[in-house]
This record gives C-alpha cells, structure tokens and sequence, in this order.
C-alpha cells in the first residue's frame, strides 16, 4: 500500500448560506485537535475552506460572513446570465485573503467548479486563487458564470456537490461536513425559490454512497430548514454544525482516528 500524501482530510460541500454550519464543524474539529492537512470544497464550502487555509480561525470567518442579510451578498443583475450579482462575498474575499495563489495557503486547497462547455467538473489546485472560489459558488440561472481562460464556470455543486475525489486516495482520514439534506418541501413559489430547490435536488445525487468513503460524516438533518440563500440565521446554522459534530465525536476515539494510540473500535 502506497504511503498517503496527508493525514487528515477535509471535505466541505455546497449550501449557500447553510455553509455556516461547516464553521462550526470545523470549530468542534479543532477544539478536540483534529486539524485538516488539505481540504477540498464546493461552492460555500470552497469559501470557507479558502478562507479557513489561509489562516483564518471558524470564529473570524463566520465574523467576516455574517454580515446580516441577504442583500448585502448579493443584489441584481441584468438578467442575461445571472439573476443576481455575488457582490458581498467578492468584497470579503478581496478585502480578508492575504494569499493570492493557491501555492500561498497555509493548507493545501482544492476548490471544484463546474466547466459549462466541456459538461465536467474541475478541481483547482494550482495557479490564481480568487476566481475559482467565485466560480465554484456562482449557483447557475441565480449569478452569472464566471470565465477562466475562455471557459465558463458555474458553481462545483452542480456536478460534485461533496468533492471528495481529489483527495480520497491522499489521506489517511477523511472527515466530510455536508450541510444540503434534502425533505419534504410544502410550498414552493418564485422563480428564484424554484431555482434553489431544483439545484439542492440536483446536488444530493450520489452523496450516500460517498458518504460510506469518510471515516468521520456530518450531516445535519436540522439544516432543512434553513434555505440557502438567507445567511440571517447563520449562528443557528454555525450551532447547529457544531452540536453536530460534538455528538458524533462521542461515537469515536478521537486519539485512535488521529493515530495517536492503536484503534479500538473506530
């Protein structure tokens, strides 16, 4: 068996602003010593996993994002691609990311974005780091591709909503935080609204088979509830996360998981 590139991973997925919960996933991760060495993310999980990499804390981040509604992450566009514009979210990565390339980060980052005219995801490493990210969170009809050398790219989650794949064979453990749970939904109006629901659907294929790959899993029913595009209860969400992952920690020997002492009864 080959020797594996990392310890721990981190897989972070799509969600909006259900994203918040992955702070406090990561928060209750830390508190306990558990400390990603490379991390993959889709959409807002590529958004706080690139602010997480370059050095952030979950607190600092979650103070940086929770600015207080939805019209200050975005406001509308002329609709020709995009319904809306990701302004504030483009204002907190230009003012709060010292690093400019992916090589910066304090923790290797993949970042996954959707290619609209090859049809196929695309899992950035390497090179400019700030547009990827705002590709990877560009929800398609809602905000407008974005173009990285000729090619348009819409948000990760529209192909791998939980991107495990580029770091599923260099890690010893892997720990996914998946935040879109998907249940019943009475009433359903607005084209934005029937916009939101349709890309969830279309990003919870596939996620229970992945799911059986992690040796750690999060994922919240409690965040059906909360829609996608309201960032107004973001610390519910971040608790929510948080709780979570605390819950699930007392199921396992953290000190067994980090290797630290020899499995029991993982």
């Amino acid at each position: 068996m080959s020797k594996k590139q990392y310890s721990i991973g981190l897989v972070l997925s799509g969600g909006g602003a259900r994203g918040f919960a992955h702070l406090g996933v990561i928060q209750a991760l830390n508190e306990v010593g558990i400390i990603p060495d490379v991390i993959s993310g889709t959409s807002a999980g590529a958004i706080v996993g690139v602010l997480y990499a370059d050095g952030h804390t979950p607190e600092e981040i979650f103070n940086l994002l929770n600015v207080g509604g939805r019209l200050d992450f975005m406001r509308p566009a002329l609709p020709r691609e995009g319904l809306l514009q990701i302004n504030g979210i483009i204002k907190i990565l230009k003012a709060n990311l010292q690093s400019k390339q992916f090589k910066d980060l304090k923790i290797p980052l993949y970042v996954t974005a959707t290619d609209l005219n090859n049809g196929k995801p695309v899992y950035f490493s390497e090179g400019e780091l700030y547009d990827p990210v705002i590709a990877s969170a560009s929800i398609p009809v809602l905000f407008q591709p974005v173009k990285i050398d000729d090619i348009s790219y819409v948000d990760g989650g529209v192909l791998d909503n939980l991107p495990l794949k580029p770091i599923e064979h260099l890690c010893k453990i892997l720990i996914g935080s998946f935040v879109n749970p998907i249940g019943y939904l009475e009433k359903i109006s607005g084209l934005i609204n029937i916009a939101e629901r349709t890309f969830m659907l279309s990003m919870s294929k596939e996620v229970f088979e992945k799911s059986k790959k992690f040796d750690l899993f999060i994922a919240p029913p409690e965040l059906g509830n909360f829609k996608i595009l309201d960032p107004e209860k973001a610390k519910e969400v971040f608790n929510i996360g948080y709780e979570a992952t605390k819950e699930k920690l007392k199921d396992i020997d953290v000190e067994s998981l980090l290797g630290l002492k020899p499995a029991t009864n993982l």
